[in-house]
């Protein structure tokens, strides 16, 4: 007997249900409106189980190319904006489903085979979020070109360090370029690292039990690109770690992001003036006409709270949930595509704000020399030429520090009468130790800040990317 649909009942779910949903549960319960972002990797997922199907007989051969065709077929018509995307089919998959079946018929109907929505979506947003991690890795080494080329121009420029955000020791501008090439170095081993670890396959798990069907789950795993098959049926459905870590990474470059837009925002300014930004990365006032604001830096900066809230809420989501599937896990795409959004934006504005900056040499070696910066080499030369324990040595410089502030002037500034009323012993080749250039370039120790070093570490990354 020939069963037919009641009216306003879903095709989709079948014979189970007499009516079709109501309009406020299909505007919560559909997710068409974000999930069509999907679109390329559920149309490559069903193509890869098509030919799948049809290597283990599951499927004709005759079904499998109509298959084939049809959905390249669908692509095309998303790929040029003439797809009709409808809400009351829910999501991508039964959007991507029902127009097959309205090009190609029956067979579209047989695709379904041995699979379900819960490992469609699986590997689907599996996919995505791998093509996202090959974006951000791609953007984070464009970065860190961009922060050696400044690190290589800059390589013996001295500025002053900070503890703080006060004056401590002198340091080159390479070397502190070179501080953000190896943090964002972090961020693309973290993202090469997560990348590794999502890239098995969940299609072939089904609902979460598996399948009846003798489909070769291998086949699909390396059809997609994947490693290997996931292990465990109900894992493998109910997996979002690989979209946490995702996040994770994305949360510590995009802090990373911050930290330096902050810098940029305090350098840029009148009381800094250490770099200039150039016109593309920066706005004027509507009032203030003598305004250049790090409006691009500024908005880099707050880019960490809408990332950052993207991970908190995928966790919030995912702590709560027994195995396997549960629909609160639809939950865990829109978070996820602003996050990425927002990273891969703000990697290509920092590249370019980078790459545009001017860094001001005088005015980094003027206050390179400012604040007493020079005051641990000092302690350093009484224990060496003096051989006094580093704690006096601490103590006698203290005092000299102090001099020269009741003075107003800098420790070079000194006379050598001066020093020796604090400590007879001291000689005049002390001074030698006290000017900036010579401060950072005895700074020799592996990673150190002396040009020579930083020289080292440029090479060593250049070759490396």
């Amino acid at each position: 007997m020939t069963q037919t649909s009641k009216p306003g009942a879903n095709t989709m779910w079948g014979g189970r249900f007499d009516g079709g949903p109501d309009a406020i549960m299909q505007a919560i319960n559909a997710s068409i409106g974000f999930d069509r972002r999907l679109a390329a990797q559920d149309i490559a997922g069903s193509r890869a189980h098509a030919a799948m199907l049809a290597d283990t007989g599951i499927l004709t051969v005759a079904d499998a190319d109509a298959i084939q065709k049809g959905l390249l077929t669908v692509l095309s018509e998303i790929e040029a904006g003439n797809f009709n995307f409808r809400v009351d089919l829910e999501d991508i998959h039964m959007n991507v489903e029902s127009r097959l079946k309205e090009i190609i018929g029956e067979p579209a109907g047989r695709l379904h085979t041995g699979r379900s929505r819960n490992d469609q979506v699986a590997v689907d947003f599996r996919l995505w979020v791998r093509d996202q991690c090959d974006a951000a890795i791609t953007g984070l080494e464009a970065l860190m070109r961009a922060f050696l080329s400044q690190a290589e121009q800059g390589a013996d420029w001295v500025m002053p360090g900070f503890t703080h955000l006060q004056t401590a020791q002198p340091v080159t501008w390479g070397h502190h370029m070179m501080a953000y090439v190896e943090m964002f170095a972090r961020d693309r081993s973290r993202f090469i690292d997560a990348r590794k670890r999502m890239n098995e396959c969940p299609l072939g798990a089904a609902a979460l039990a598996g399948t009846s069907f003798p489909i070769d789950r291998h086949a699909t795993a390396a059809a997609l690109g994947f490693d290997r098959p996931t292990a465990n049926s109900l894992d493998s459905v109910s997996d979002r770690d690989f979209a946490l870590e995702f996040l994770g990474a994305a949360s510590i470059t995009a802090m990373h992001l911050s930290r330096f837009a902050e810098e940029l925002v305090i350098w840029s300014s009148a009381q800094f003036r250490f770099v200039r930004l150039s016109d593309k990365w920066t706005t004027g006032s509507s009032i203030m006409p003598q305004k250049k604001n790090p409006d691009a830096a500024e908005l880099l900066r707050s880019k960490l709270g809408r990332i950052l809230g993207a991970t908190v809420a995928l966790f919030t989501v995912m702590k709560g949930l027994a195995l396997t599937y549960s629909k609160d896990m639809q939950e865990d795409k829109e978070q996820t595509f602003d996050a990425a959004d927002n990273l891969m934006l703000g990697l290509a504005a920092m590249t370019g704000m980078v790459g545009d900056m001017t860094a001001m040499r005088d005015t980094l070696k003027t206050a390179a020399a400012s604040g007493f910066s020079t005051a641990t080499d000092l302690a350093d030369w009484l224990v060496r030429e003096l051989n006094m324990p580093f704690r006096d040595a601490h103590h006698v410089t203290g005092t000299l520090v102090a001099m020269a502030e009741k003075a107003g002037i800098d420790l070079p500034d000194l006379t050598l009468a001066q020093m020796q009323s604090v400590h007879a012993a001291i000689r005049a080749d002390v001074f030698d130790v006290l000017g900036v250039e010579n401060s950072v370039r005895s700074r020799m120790s592996y990673g150190g800040t002396a040009p020579e070093q930083v020289r080292a570490q440029i090479q060593r990354w250049k070759d490396a990317l």
